[in-house]
């Protein structure tokens, strides 16, 4: 049945022969592990495809819902973790792959002709692959990526005349929003790909066209060697490796949760993708007008050095050391670029880690509803990238200190805002014209309450938990809070369903709580007039709100965060404020705080609940599986190789 199959469709199409010329195919220098780093990025990129199709089937690509689809996704889905992980994992996989293939063509000096059109191909799959690994990034709409896309959607507007145009086209507007995502969507999932996989057809042509260069060694050249088996194994087991990398990434390091997007808060700290760290970085060597010489100019002389390289180096000498000018020119700008990187990785704006707070941790200023709408708008524009703000944030603008805002009037913020080259001709930021007047007033409200702040009231802590008082009370572990504590606390809010980031949520308790609750909630600090005499640790929390289920331990803290204290018919002397009711914390903040809760308490908040198999049990599995997979065919292919062997020395 195979045979007549194969037979029908060698008659219509020639499989056999394009079979044929890939077996037989010399390669200079023989079989070489070398030559696996292409081979290695197509498979990742096929394996980007296929468990990017399969998260389509799950993912809703709306602002309100791609968060929670994604996370149902995670943690409902059996073998959704594995699906994520590996798309995850496998995008920081197949950018590095890429490079280091190009890295390798330029060592190896396989650019110069008449092999130009390889190179030229190979370097717009790099950039379409940075492209993808771009547009990505937001989907998911949680912190990381809308901050990410924030900030490279920021970067972009600094292209000199046609910067503002560039951003409003990303954006869909002055804001991201609905339409940012619904663009970007776009981008990876159809616009993208599609890209890919034609230019991959004119690459891989263009390189049959001549075949691999081989060493460039003239005598190491001369020996030559089929493709099959040798360099077909030695791709296997590349490709093999990196699999089962990956999968093991998947389960010991699975990608990060950084809690639902809030373009409101301020105390994330605003990065880009780590494949552009390096550009993000460098901002900082090109302060107010020489901006866009780090943006735009000299990214663009890169990226022309890479193109025109062919053109540029047109000796036929390959070898590295008799190209010292190219080869130490490459060396430098990668070195650049990696420490560059690193720095980004490294470097985080102070005030934004656990343990770090900012001044004032003991209180919560109270502005008015104009200043904290403002204070939306202020996020919504992405003006944190570039201006710092009680310590947080960017520092390619001004940090908008007391100092700095009390000599400002309101008709002068109001100017900057909308014409800021009226104050300054050569301005870096962004005019927001599009603004209307009670937008640019509630913005300017705000950055006036960061000139004179009110006067904050304290924050109370007092019965975040009610106190155990009878035996009857302390029911048992995963016990409704409906049914152990007052009713006059109200529903849970939003925050409850949605899966917060326990590390942002340390970040927030070390801001609003722990002055009350204590380091890592462990208690102590004295509250007269209370039921104990102290404010209740978190840490162990009560066993009425305690569940090992993490929707209802959430559940039970969200009703207290939400609404505050409940009503215990005494008079201590701190009471826990609403955060929820008197938005002194977005949904998506209290989302953080109750999973870093969670997290003081053993409980994780994104628990897989339906994994398919445990991680653990499936790495085992999985290794077992390969590494007798591997132990066959490595002795298959040892026996082939010495049976050529044979037949070469009889002849």
């Amino acid at each position: 049945m195979f045979s007549r199959l194969l037979v029908w469709v060698n008659d219509r199409w020639p499989l056999s022969a394009l079979l044929r010329s890939g077996r037989e195919e010399e390669i200079p220098g023989g079989a070489s592990f070398s030559y696996t780093l292409g081979s290695a990025a197509l498979v990742i990129f096929l394996l980007q495809m296929v468990t990017g199709i399969w998260q389509l089937f799950y993912y809703v690509p709306t602002v309100d819902h791609a968060y929670d689809s994604l996370n149902h996704l995670r943690t409902e889905v059996p073998f959704g973790w594995l699906i994520h992980g590996l798309h995850y994992w496998g995008a920081s996989a197949m950018i590095f792959l890429v490079v280091l293939h190009l890295a390798r063509v330029f060592i190896w000096g396989a650019y110069k002709a008449p092999r130009e059109l390889t190179w030229l191909t190979g370097v717009g799959l790099l950039l379409l692959t940075m492209g993808l690994s771009f547009s990505g990034a937001p989907l998911p709409w949680d912190e990381r990526g809308y901050w990410a896309i924030e900030v490279g959607t920021s970067i972009a507007g600094t292209v000199p005349i046609i910067g503002e145009w560039i951003k409003w086209l990303m954006r869909g507007g002055e804001m991201v929003g609905q339409l940012t995502l619904s663009r970007f969507f776009t981008l990876h999932a159809a616009i993208l790909p599609g890209l890919v996989l034609a230019l991959i057809a004119v690459h891989v042509i263009a390189f049959r066209r001549f075949g691999s260069v081989g060493p460039w060694n003239e005598t190491k050249r001369d020996l030559k060697a089929p493709f099959w088996p040798d360099q077909v194994f030695k791709d296997a087991v590349v490709g093999t490796v990196i699999l089962l990398l990956l999968v093991t990434l998947s389960v010991f390091a699975p990608p990060p949760i950084t809690g639902p997007a809030d373009p409101v808060d301020a105390s994330f700290v605003p990065k880009p993708e780590w494949n552009f760290l390096f550009l993000y970085e460098a901002l900082k060597f090109f302060p107010g007008v020489l901006e866009p010489l780090g943006t735009v100019g000299i990214p663009t002389i890169g990226l022309l050095l890479l193109v025109l390289l062919p053109f540029l180096d047109r000796r036929p000498e390959r070898h590295p050391a008799r190209r010292p000018l190219v080869m130490a020119s490459g060396l430098i700008a990668a070195a650049g670029v990696v420490a560059l990187t690193i720095a980004g990785l490294t470097n985080r704006p102070g005030g934004t880690q656990p343990g770090s707070a900012p001044p004032s941790v003991n209180s919560v200023a109270k502005i008015s509803a104009s200043a904290r709408q403002g204070g939306r708008i202020f996020k919504s524009l992405g003006c944190i990238g570039c201006h710092r703000v009680n310590g947080v944030g960017g520092t390619i603008g001004p940090d908008l200190s007391h100092e700095m805002l009390a000599s400002r009037t309101r008709p002068w913020l109001v100017s900057q805002i909308r014409n800021p080259s009226a104050h300054k001709a050569q301005s870096a930021m962004p005019p927001f014209a599009s603004l209307s007047d009670q937008q640019a007033n509630e913005l300017v409200d705000y950055l006036l309450s960061l000139a004179n702040p009110p006067t904050p009231s304290p924050i109370g802590a007092e019965n975040i938990v009610p106190p155990i008082s009878s035996p009857t009370q302390a029911a048992i572990p995963g016990a409704s809070v409906a049914t152990s504590v007052s009713p006059t606390l109200g529903p849970p809010g939003p925050a409850a369903e949605a899966i917060g980031s326990a590390d942002h949520g340390g970040i927030l308790f070390t801001r609003y709580c722990s002055s009350c609750h204590g380091s890592d909630g462990a208690g102590g600090v004295p509250n007269p007039g209370s039921d104990t005499g102290k404010v209740p640790p978190l840490h162990p929390i009560t066993i009425v709100l305690f569940s090992s289920e993490p929707r209802v331990f959430a559940e039970n803290i969200d009703r207290i965060i939400q609404h505050g204290s409940p009503a215990t018919g005494r008079t201590p002397q701190f009471h826990m404020i609403a955060f929820g009711d008197t938005n002194t914390l977005t949904q998506p903040e209290i989302a953080d705080l109750e999973a870093y809760i969670l997290r003081l308490n053993g409980v994780a908040r994104a628990q897989l609940a339906n994994p398919g198999l445990p991680p653990n049990r499936f790495f085992v599995i999985v290794m077992s599986t390969f590494g007798l997979a591997g132990i066959g065919l490595g002795s298959g292919w040892l026996g082939m190789r010495k049976r050529r062997l044979s037949r070469t020395k009889d002849r």
